[in-house]
């Protein structure tokens, strides 16, 4: 398998962040949705053959993206815009596929909260409009090759617009926007001699009015789609009355009453080539179906008309009752009515923040408060929409995580986003091998900090509570798992004893703790449209269903059968668990908590099989940042924020007094050469040495048998200055052709480097090769947390690939990827 460069990245999994608007499908196929401070560009599921998942980050904002918008109007579309908390829009261009920064647009003195953009090719020129939480409205437009220039403010006082929609009238150049606000109004604007005026408020809503989108009918006639916090859609006709002279705007309160019931109509005009146009606007419809606030409604894309009979319009909203409604108007009587409904049944989340639709309007996708894409498309043998496979991705910083013990044939994540999910290939004889989110083991109430596999289908978390939590795999999984991987399900069944296994897991009512759900209670489960309510009808539980899959779960899915039951709680630690290890034989599981003082930041030594403490290692005076046992298990390594390691051994059999194992080498505080906290540290595949990273920008390498012979102050054989802050430091599992050792540093910037290290060499400068370094749109954009490799050669899923490495990063960007590494190329 040939890459086309020393390291290419094999995966990135990321949530879309948790705003309305965050996410768009653009007519070239490409979804962007804002991704923390980056913007994802994602490829969806078309086909078998199709490379789906995000393909790219662009980096440029400081702040968390709040809105996205790919610029209509030019064939391809090439340019997006995107909006964020740090008071700035970014207009981004792409040439094949390449994306760079075109424009930084700046002014507003809040969040960018909304954007709308339209290129007119005719005209050449481009409007965007962006609005902010500084109660401000700004229009931007470029001319022909000039930068972009701010034509115009409004200003709302101490409102807010929520929602913008920009079109063209038809049959004219003229450009209409509308405004949606927290005054419950929809403002009207159109422009005038290069100047926006407001020519109309549109009211009825009883709520703010949270989302905007203009079309245009067969018959020539604008709609304008809205809808907002009062739960209902209301649907405004704009018709042209064919008159060659002008009128006056007229205010509905200006009409005479009517005891007849019919819709008033509401009138405004400009001119257009010296004549008077005037259009006439009525409220067609109300549409209720919604039971929850409504963040989103799309128009079906004109594309997907066939032009051999007449299909009616169709509308897509998304609302916080977590389901979206396609919307069609009647044949025959022309009322618009329910026709679909897709989404979450049950669930103890939140609901939808967007909807969108696929450029041919046959597919819909959906974003939401888990951070997750949800995708059905249309089968039209049967007229259904059946959900697709999506990549998901954390939604908060990503703090720790480990590839399996059983061969590095799955990786587990844990984040600040309470959960921990575990990535894996999709292995399909048709298709090129991609990694999905295959399961959600954990979904807990505390954001989780650390967590270590304890053997294949074993695993252990820590979060931001003083309890250490056990896991071991359900039946269901092992299965699922086996199906997804192209595993030999009877190999795994017989190896890993699975048919005494429960069968999965579910979570009772406001508890924390996975319960295990056995094969002979499957016949009494309900299914997961029963849910049995608790009494305050509150906090519904959910119940395991047995499901067997040949294919990536969906979210709902991830959500309620994919959890691992929890076999056992650890007491011990007087404060939140910071961090874990497991020996290479899972027989013995180290952790540490926060601690300020040398009292609580002692090392706890658990029996795996019995789960009692064996000892507790004492040798530092603040937090254990991390943890390493060697790969022979007869040394344990820790790294403190108290700028010092300490190295332990372990004691020979037979021994009966004392602890478990000894200290034999440390630093002190006042001489460790480390001047900062030391964030990491990891073993030579032999053992012969061992690496710390610290915030000082120094990667330091240690001989073990050195440190243990010489006295205090130990020194290291090796120094690298990275120049930023190193937060995250791995070793290769094997030595090098050449004799040198890789050597992966995460850095505070987002930054992963290699570095190859020659022990041979004793100039300490000259020992250290810089590989070649990631591509910077594929690189973390804040600090990595974690980078390990996986432990074994290959690409995992594909077979003959002996040639690579695999290396997997996380960090504070929410972001998990992995990387694969050519290690003839290097």
């Amino acid at each position: 398998m040939a890459t086309p460069s020393t390291i290419s990245t094999c995966y990135i999994s990321i949530g879309c962040n948790r705003t309305p608007r965050v996410a768009d499908w653009g007519h070239n196929n490409l979804i962007c949705y804002g991704a923390c401070n980056a913007i994802a560009i994602y490829t969806p599921e078309d086909n078998l053959t199709s490379r789906a998942g995000v393909q790219t980050l662009l980096k440029h904002h400081s702040g968390k993206v709040n809105c996205v918008k790919w610029i209509r109007g030019s064939n391809p579309v090439k340019e997006l815009v995107s909006g964020s908390v740090d008071k700035t829009a970014v207009v981004w261009y792409s040439d094949n596929n390449k994306f760079s920064v075109a424009a930084v647009l700046k002014g507003h003195a809040g969040p960018v909260t909304s954007v709308d953009a339209l290129t007119l090719p005719a005209q050449s020129r481009t409007i965007i409009i962006t609005t902010s939480t500084d109660s401000s409205v700004k229009i931007w437009e470029k001319r022909e090759n000039k930068e972009y220039a701010n034509i115009k403010t409004l200003t709302f006082g101490t409102g807010f617009i929520l929602d913008v929609s920009l079109a063209v009238i038809p049959s004219t150049n003229i450009l209409i926007l509308a405004l949606g606000g927290d005054d419950q109004k929809i403002h009207i604007l159109v422009e005038q001699n290069s100047e926006f005026a407001e020519l109309m408020t549109l009211t009825g809503h009883e709520d703010w009015v949270r989302a905007l989108e203009y079309t245009v009918d067969d018959n020539g006639d604008m709609l304008l789609a809205s809808a907002g916090q009062d739960h209902m859609i209301r649907l405004w006709r704009f018709s042209r009355r064919d008159t060659d002279t002008g009128m006056p705007s007229q205010s509905i309160a200006d009409l005479p009453d009517c005891e007849d019931i019919k819709m008033r109509e509401n009138t405004f005009s400009f001119q257009y080539e010296g004549k008077a146009v005037v259009y006439a606007v009525a409220l067609e419809s109300v549409l209720f179906g919604h039971d929850n606030w409504i963040y989103s409604v799309k128009w079906q894309p004109s594309i997907i008309k066939d032009v051999t009979h007449h299909q009616p319009m169709c509308l897509l909203s998304a609302s916080m009752d977590k389901t979206m409604i396609l919307w069609k108007p009647d044949l025959d009587s022309g009322v618009w009515v329910e026709q679909v409904r897709v989404g979450e049944v049950g669930g103890n989340t939140l609901g939808f923040y967007g909807g969108l639709f696929s450029p041919d309007g046959g597919s819909v996708l959906a974003h939401g408060y888990q951070g997750a894409l949800h995708q059905w498309r249309l089968n039209k043998s049967n007229d259904q929409w059946e959900p697709v496979v999506t990549s998901s991705g954390h939604f908060d910083a990503v703090q720790d995580l480990d590839w399996d013990r059983g061969g590095g044939n799955f990786l587990l994540t844990a984040s600040s986003d309470q959960t921990t999910r575990l990535h894996a290939p999709w292995v399909h004889a048709n298709r090129q091998v991609l990694w999905y989110e295959i399961a959600r083991p954990q979904i807990h109430g505390y954001d989780l900090q650390c967590l270590t596999m304890i053997h294949r289908y074993k695993f252990v978390s820590g979060a931001d509570e003083k309890v250490i939590r056990v896991f071991d795999a359900p039946k269901n999984f092992i299965s699922n798992f086996c199906n997804i991987c192209g595993l030999d399900y009877e190999k795994e069944l017989k190896k890993e004893e699975a048919s005494s296994r429960p069968e999965g897991a579910s979570v009772p009512a406001l508890g924390l703790s996975n319960k295990a759900v056995f094969p002979d209670e499957s016949s009494t489960l309900k299914t997961d449209l029963e849910i049995q309510p608790h009494p305050n009808e509150q906090y519904p539980e959910i119940y395991f269903t047995s499901t067997s899959l040949s294919a990536p779960p969906n979210e709902e899915h991830l959500l309620q059968n994919t959890l691992w039951p929890e076999t056992h709680k650890l007491y011990g630690h007087g404060y939140e668990v910071f961090a874990v290890t497991c020996d290479p034989d899972g027989k013995i599981l180290a952790s540490s908590c926060k601690a300020a003082k040398s009292t609580f930041a002692g090392i706890i030594l658990w029996d795996t099989e019995t789960w009692k403490q064996l000892c507790t290692l004492e040798s530092h005076s603040l937090t254990v940042t991390q943890l390493a046992f060697s790969h022979s298990g007869q040394h344990l390594l820790s790294v403190s924020r108290d700028r010092t390691w300490a190295l332990f051994r372990k004691r020979p059999p037979g021994h009966i007094e004392g602890l478990l194992f000894e200290r034999t080498a440390h630093l002190e505080k006042q001489t460790s050469p480390h001047s900062r906290i030391i964030w990491a540290c990891a073993w030579s595949p032999d053992d012969q040495y061992f690496v710390t990273a610290s915030r000082d920008k120094k990667v330091m390498v240690w001989s073990q048998s050195e440190c243990v012979s010489q006295n205090n102050p130990c020194t290291p054989l090796a120094v690298v200055d990275v120049g930023v802050a190193a937060t995250a430091v791995d070793l290769a599992p094997i030595v090098l052709g050449d004799g040198r050792y890789l050597v992966a540093v995460g850095l505070e910037s987002g930054d992963v480097i290699l570095y190859k290290w020659d022990s041979t060499i004793p100039q300490q400068e000259d020992s250290w090769t810089k590989c070649p370094q990631l591509d910077k749109l594929c690189s973390h954009h804040l600090s990595v947390k974690r980078v390990k490799f996986r432990p074994k050669l290959g690409i995992a899923g594909v077979k003959d690939a002996g040639r690579f490495l695999q290396l997997a990063s996380c960090g504070m960007d929410h972001c998990v990827q992995i990387f694969n590494v050519d290690l003839e190329a290097l």
